[in-house]
């Protein structure tokens, strides 16, 4: 039996092909430019040469009916028949105060995520639409939604709610939900097993790096605070987003220009943060640029890692004192070595000594590291992120009947001897061409 997930965005639609008696992945893929004049299909195969192509997707129905062509194909396939596939995961944006923890897929939960799409609404359509066109050409599958906001639910009061007029959250539900959940909640329970504690005794400081980026703080195995907000907007510095502004700024440019409120949304989701401050997303084209002399790059650099390293602070003091480890996860925690080092200078503070030539020797996304000083107080690991084996392990618990929430739930990423056999493949390549990271992995072999 096999898992698919899913991941559609406004654009696009990731997938993965998971054989669960082998414990292993056998394909994984992206459909991109869905809706556009062309669209294009990637699609890795374990021992397949990879498939790349154009071809029309006007809509996510087109997609999925591709991805499941793929995965039955002659040459390129990894099912003989569609009855292999056990369950499916969506990985769906938001939850609101309806869903906090994945589901089965029934008629009134499409329902219900539809009337949350306006707390998500460049991000929910896509999910719903991917959601409804996979159970189109699956009828008979178990599918599940994954929420971003589930991981988050254990915030106390004083964390999720903002001080505004209260109506807003009886209303209108204005609170902080957080999002990167699997991500975070992967990170968490991986940091327990490296540190070798129980989730229940664990306390850390996640820091999910891509083009979103998000902290969250961990205290006795579950989330207590995190920087995103009602949206994925609020926090830090990313992309192509503001992260954290006066929001009187909204007004006063709003007065000045003439903008509308969407085009107000436009400019500080798509055309704010790093893009805003350089002209640049990617954090090598930046650095890059930073290093040929580009004023505005450093800035935006500095201005990074400057936010990143005020809420590890922050989030230090809620643990307590009591905090065992900082992790980096996600496409540029894991590889962007600067963004690692500017965020960490000055946490010797609160007990974390980053190895400089360590951190310099991390550059991998198929192992999990130590890159502190041997006498740290507080760890500092890398950890690359799995969100898709949250959303294949939730989905085939919920379809066997043997789901629950996190905290009475156990993954089989919590065992010390768990192996992502595809990363350890690639794991074994990296230390040929780079034998010190050997010499750094968090659980020696």
């Amino acid at each position: 039996m096999v898992i698919l997930t899913l991941n559609c965005g406004s654009s696009s639609a990731k997938y993965q092909v998971y054989d669960w008696a082998n414990k292993d992945i056998l394909a994984v893929g992206v459909v991109e430019r869905i809706g556009l004049e062309y669209s294009t299909i990637e699609h890795k195969a374990n021992g397949k040469e990879e498939y790349h192509a154009e071809f029309s997707s006007p809509t996510h129905k087109e997609a999925i009916e591709l991805i499941i062509r793929m995965l039955l194909d002659d040459e390129y396939g990894v099912i003989q028949d569609l009855k292999e596939i056990g369950a499916v995961g969506h990985r769906v944006l938001h939850g609101g105060e309806v869903f906090k923890q994945s589901a089965l897929v029934t008629d009134e939960v499409i329902e219900q995520l539809k009337k949350v799409i306006p707390l998500g609404p460049l991000h929910m359509p896509a999910n719903i639409m991917g959601i409804e066109a996979a159970r189109k050409a699956m009828p008979d599958v178990p599918q599940a939604i994954v929420l971003d906001t589930a991981w988050h639910q254990t915030m106390p009061d004083e964390a999720f709610m903002y001080a505004v007029p209260y109506e807003w959250y009886t209303k209108y539900n204005v609170r902080r939900y957080g999002f990167h959940g699997t991500s975070h909640l992967y990170c968490a329970k991986r940091a327990a097993v490296v540190l070798g504690k129980e989730n229940k005794d664990t306390n850390v400081i996640i820091c999910h790096i891509g083009n979103g980026a998000s902290v969250c703080a961990v205290k006795n195995g579950v989330c207590v605070d995190t920087s995103m907000g009602l949206t994925p907007l609020e926090g830090l510095v990313m992309g192509s987003r503001s992260g954290d502004i006066d929001p009187a700024i909204i007004p006063y440019m709003m007065e000045n220009t003439g903008m509308s409120a969407k085009e107000m949304d436009t400019a500080l989701n798509k055309k704010s943060g790093l893009i805003g401050l350089c002209g640049k997303s990617d954090r090598r084209d930046v650095l890059k640029a930073s290093q040929e002399g580009d004023h505005r790059a450093k800035l935006a650099i500095d201005m990074e890692c400057r936010r990143l390293k005020k809420y590890i602070g922050g989030y230090a003091t809620l643990l307590e004192g009591k905090l065992d480890a900082i992790v980096f996860t996600a496409g540029v925690g894991e590889m962007a070595r600067h963004i690692r080092l500017g965020s960490c200078k000055g946490l010797e503070a609160i007990g974390a000594k980053l190895d400089e030539h360590k951190n310099e020797v991390c550059f991998s996304r198929n192992g999990e590291f130590v890159i502190s000083t041997d006498d740290s107080p507080v760890k500092i690991l890398v950890i690359p992120t799995d969100e898709e084996l949250v959303m294949t392990e939730d989905a085939y618990a919920l379809m066997n009947g043997t789901y629950d929430v996190h905290t009475n739930f156990h993954y089989t990423f919590e065992e010390k001897d768990y192996v992502n056999k595809g990363r350890e493949r690639d794991l074994e390549k990296n230390i040929e061409k780079n034998p010190e990271l050997a010499t750094i992995l968090a659980i020696p072999r």
